[in-house]
């Protein structure tokens, strides 16, 4: 395969690699591969025949050729990328229970007569089952961090530490609740941070400015502020939400975002397809780390006319990370086919085939999801300090052959299946396809046996309205 020339920071030795005198013994060396790597200005590049040398759960050097070095476990890696590995920005992992429960339908019906009745079931058993397959599938695809915005978030938790993923995690809550479900939010993302050796992180969720009011917003921005937290909604997330905001408050959702102080934390926005030209200049003024997470397949399916303004959000240094949603609307957690439809979904809208380009794209899966849930500093790079959140995808197969242009194939001809292995801190939670962590066939027996009791909808009840 070919490359551009390695990027002048690409062959970094850190203190004690192996062109140092110590020669203490790696946790892991990766030998072989072609590696993805981003220069001092962030273009993405690719290093031939690179070796990654992994120490303590971090990368300490990517150098090129062959490492005499001794090491608990090695890879050979040839005929794979090594890239940092994917991150899913907003999802619902428990939700894989509901894939394929409510299709063809208008976002409104999908919400009111299917999803919120069935959620209106849930167990925390359910929840436990469903954290456990996305997080399976999540392994599989080559994702090694999500954002998850849900309900029994200890859990979910409890799953996430036991996978070996990383996350952000957040309890969500309605005004509905009343103020207990926003002190629950702020109970779990207090006793989580910084758990599982690190891997969970955590934000305060209100699910949306239409089921969250003013009060509970503002409130929210104060806690946040007092205990450095960020915050995780869903907000802008169709035109019609918007034209509805303005007709009813005189405001769009960003400007109620706005105005209860939310701008002013670190903010990670699910949606945003509704974010009109009017709140381009209130989020110039944010002065909070505001960021953006995109899932098209979801836009496509329940046909919204508007996507995710991803070139104007870049002009503003928004960045834009991946995500799938739930699959109960995305059908799956496919962080790879969110790469290619953010491209080709900005490609159409923008009318011109010269609009998010391939390594822009990449650009997106890589530093800036990273940076979208708040881990800008610590993922998303291969460099040395960088913690060895790792994907090897195989590029023999195919429909990855030939390759002319690398960030093109990975882009747009590789797919989630083309991961042969998902590392963690160093951790390998997949090798050759191989799960090592969960158990998935165990998972899928329960599951269907809980399907009739979760699935009904006799009771009439529902946990929420939906009406923007």
């Amino acid at each position: 395969m070919t490359s551009p020339e390695p990027s002048p920071d690409a062959k970094t030795d850190a203190p004690g690699s192996p062109s140092a005198p110590a020669r203490i013994a790696a946790d892991l060396v990766i030998t072989h591969c072609t590696a993805l790597v981003h220069d001092e200005h962030e273009q993405i590049g690719f290093v031939e025949d690179a070796t990654v040398v992994v120490r303590e759960g971090r990368i300490q050097a990517l150098t090129t050729g062959p490492v005499d070095l001794p090491a608990a476990e090695r890879i050979d890696a040839r005929g794979q990328v090594a890239m940092p590995g994917l991150v899913n920005c907003h999802t619902h992992t428990p939700m894989v229970t509901l894939r394929g429960i409510a299709e063809d339908l208008p976002v409104e019906q999908w919400f009111n007569d299917v999803v919120w009745p069935i959620e209106s079931n849930l167990q925390d058993r359910d929840v436990e089952l469903g954290a456990r397959l996305a997080c399976a599938e999540l392994i599989r695809g080559g994702v090694t961090c999500f954002a998850d915005h849900y309900f029994s978030m200890d859990t979910v938790a409890a799953v996430t530490a036991e996978s070996g993923l990383r996350a952000n995690l957040g309890q969500a809550f309605f005004s509905s609740q009343g103020a207990e479900g926003r002190e629950r939010s702020l109970d779990f993302a207090l006793r989580h941070r910084d758990t599982a050796g690190g891997r969970i992180t955590t934000s305060l969720a209100p699910h949306a400015p239409y089921t969250v009011d003013d009060a509970d917003l503002a409130a929210t921005a104060r806690s946040a502020q007092e205990h450095g937290l960020p915050v995780h909604l869903h907000a802008a997330e169709n035109r019609d939400q918007s034209d509805t905001s303005l007709a009813r408050h005189g405001r769009t959702p960003i400007e109620v975002l706005a105005g209860a102080g939310l701008l002013d934390t670190d903010l990670l926005i699910a949606h945003g397809t509704g974010i009109m030209e009017r709140d381009l200049p209130v989020l110039a003024r944010a002065r909070g780390r505001v960021a953006v997470a995109s899932a098209p397949r979801g836009y496509l399916r329940f046909a919204w006319p508007t996507t995710t303004p991803v070139q104007a959000l870049r002009e503003l240094g928004i960045p834009v990370g991946l995500a799938t949603d739930g699959a109960a609307s995305n059908n799956s957690l496919d962080v790879w086919e969110s790469m290619a439809l953010t491209a080709l979904t900005q490609k159409f809208t923008g009318a011109d085939p010269r609009r998010l380009t391939s390594r822009q794209a990449l650009h997106h899966a890589t530093l800036q999801s990273a940076r979208a849930v708040g881990l800008g500093e610590r993922i998303g790079s291969l460099a040395p300090g960088r913690a060895a959140d790792i994907i090897l995808v195989d590029l023999t197969g195919p429909h990855t052959q030939p390759v002319h242009d690398l960030a093109a194939t990975l882009v747009h001809s590789v797919r989630a299946g083309d991961v042969r292995t998902t590392i963690v801190d160093g951790r390998i939670l997949m090798r050759d396809r191989e799960l090592l962590t969960l158990d998935v066939p165990s998972v899928v027996q329960e599951m269907n046996e809980r399907m009739p009791a979760l699935i009904d909808r006799s009771h009439g009840r529902r946990i929420q309205d939906y009406d923007t």
